[in-house]
């Protein structure tokens, strides 16, 4: 059994992506003593601008985390928390890809 060049291209974006959305909402949260939510960027005012790339980086690690918290308190049903999963699989990917373009970029 092999696995495509394409195939594995992909898996490796999805588990940069999310290890990536990991670490920088993480970090946002170290640095800010905040939350990184979506609520972000309804700030307003130069925060809401700032916190843009933030929020598109970790998106795939808050839906993936309110998701998961959504299903265990309100009891979201299954086909909610499966489509949010593919959703955020699918912005892991191209954060991922983004983040390994950037890596390649400032290696070479």
């Amino acid at each position: 059994m092999t696995i495509e060049p394409a195939a594995l291209e992909a898996l490796q974006s999805l588990i940069i992506g999310f290890a990536f959305a990991g670490l920088l909402a993480s970090a946002f949260e170290l640095f800010t003593t905040q939350r990184a939510d979506f609520r972000l960027l309804q700030a307003g005012g130069l925060f809401a601008v700032a916190s843009v790339p933030v929020v598109v980086f970790s998106a795939p690690f808050l839906i993936v985390r309110n998701t998961v918290r959504g299903r265990r308190i309100e009891g979201r049903p299954f086909m909610f928390v499966m489509l949010a999963s593919m959703i955020a699989s699918v912005w892991s990917i191209a954060c991922g890809r983004i983040v390994l373009d950037l890596l390649h970029m400032l290696g070479s």
